[in-house]
């Protein structure tokens, strides 16, 4: 099977399947995010990291909550509950980054770059 395209070469138009945020690892969030995430639910930045955060697998952050099944504290049937202000890590995924057999359960639909036929 031939790599991926770096990013750069091609871009996604996310279908909103929440494949993604469904996938167990760290989301990551940082301060500003906390901020804006605990503004959004009306919740004090502590209250929000002690109820809605863990210590990344990698101890240096925090990270979002998971589900039983490993998907998203914040996904709530296929709307995910903060998606006006979800993590850059959300946002991001898959053109800014993305993981190997990521095409294998997210429904992204490649969408022609400026200057490319259609």
């Amino acid at each position: 099977m031939p790599p991926e395209l770096p990013p750069a070469h091609r871009t996604w138009k996310c279908q909103r399947c929440t494949a993604c945020c469904r996938w167990p690892g760290d989301v990551k969030v940082s301060p500003a995010e906390i901020e804006a995430i605990a503004a959004f639910l009306h919740l004090e930045a502590d209250d929000f990291i002690n109820h809605y955060t863990r210590l990344r697998t990698d101890r240096a952050g925090l990270s979002l909550l998971e589900q039983a099944d490993d998907s998203c504290i914040f996904l709530s049937g296929s709307d995910c509950r903060i998606n006006e202000v979800k993590p850059g890590q959300c946002r991001d995924f898959p053109n800014k980054w993305n993981f190997p057999g990521w095409r294998q359960v997210c429904h992204a639909v490649e969408v022609p770059l400026p200057g490319e036929e259609a």
